[in-house]
């Protein structure tokens, strides 16, 4: 790895809208590129929304499709590596993807492994694991609920990932129409990612880059209007260090679209994984075994 700048936009990807939501990561692309970023990273979902009812007509090739070669033309024309979310159709499978472009094209993409709640009526879930060489950083990608589980992360770091980029649509707590209501939504999703990705990043001594969606996508008719499965994501972003320590984060006073811009030095990853106590080095991988079976007896 060597030291780069990066950004990570809390963007609200409306359902069904690829193209303004397409727009709106171009026009955040080109504020990002001119602050220097050569990494941009955008939610989980962020072309056509989080499970929108529409999802299956929706869904597109990865990387033959009209967004994804888009996405071609936008990491083209700002010199940058982009990595934005959206559903991927594979003959008459759909999955929640993840997909890495640059400047030369597509590089990658990682379909989400554990599906949530209602992602299960329009996903399959991914099988596989991958790290993607960017030239200046070798990256995982870990998305939304993969993150409740540490081994995604841990077979990313052991596969080399030095940066790990979290794409969010979590809808963790909704709210009302009023800035109170608004400010606790937004509080309450910091929290968590205080709570839980700075053990990824210190467990695992890589950068972590956690970005979610901001802002009521919609609202689906089948779903009372504060009902947990409306496409309601309360923002949230932050970087994180090797150390797990905290290098930027957004305010969580209200829910809006925001750009986060960071950089992340190497010295300081080489200084976490020189440590002694450095934890992929001290692993014991033959009792661990219980990690890979479908269930324990009680």
């Amino acid at each position: 790895m060597r030291s780069f700048r990066a950004a990570a936009i809390t963007l609200n990807a409306l359902l069904g809208d690829m193209t303004g939501n397409l727009a709106r990561i171009g026009a955040w692309t080109a504020r990002a590129a001119a602050e220097g970023a050569e990494l941009v990273v955008f939610p989980e979902l962020s072309v056509n929304g989080h499970c929108d009812p529409e999802t299956l007509r929706h869904a597109e090739p990865v990387p033959d499709g009209p967004s994804t070669q888009e996405l071609v033309r936008l990491a083209a024309r700002h010199n940058v590596i982009l990595c934005a979310g959206l559903s991927e159709r594979d003959g008459d499978r759909v999955f929640n993807t993840q997909a890495l472009i640059g400047p030369q094209g597509f590089i990658g993409k990682q379909r989400k492994i554990h599906l949530s709640r209602d992602e299960v009526l329009f996903f399959q879930p991914g099988n596989e694991l991958s790290v993607f060489d960017l030239g200046f950083c070798r990256a995982g990608i870990s998305i939304c609920y993969d993150g409740w589980s540490p081994e995604v992360c841990r077979i990313l770091a052991l596969r080399g990932a030095e940066v790990l980029l979290l794409p969010h649509a979590s809808r963790m707590k909704m709210w009302e129409d009023n800035p109170a209501s608004e400010r606790a939504a937004a509080e309450y999703i910091a929290a968590y990612f205080r709570r839980i990705f700075p053990a990824r990043a210190l467990e695992n001594a890589c950068y972590c880059l956690v970005v979610n969606q901001a802002g009521k996508a919609g609202t689906v008719a089948r779903y009372p209007p504060l009902h947990p499965n409306q496409p309601h994501h309360a923002g949230g972003c932050m970087v994180l260090d090797p150390m797990g320590a905290t290098i930027a984060e957004l305010p969580s006073d209200a829910v809006r679209e925001a750009m986060l811009i960071a950089d992340l030095p190497a010295a300081t990853l080489h200084e976490a994984r020189e440590l002694p106590n450095y934890t992929i080095r001290s692993r014991r991988p033959e009792v661990y075994g219980d990690l890979a079976q479908p269930e324990l007896p009680l």
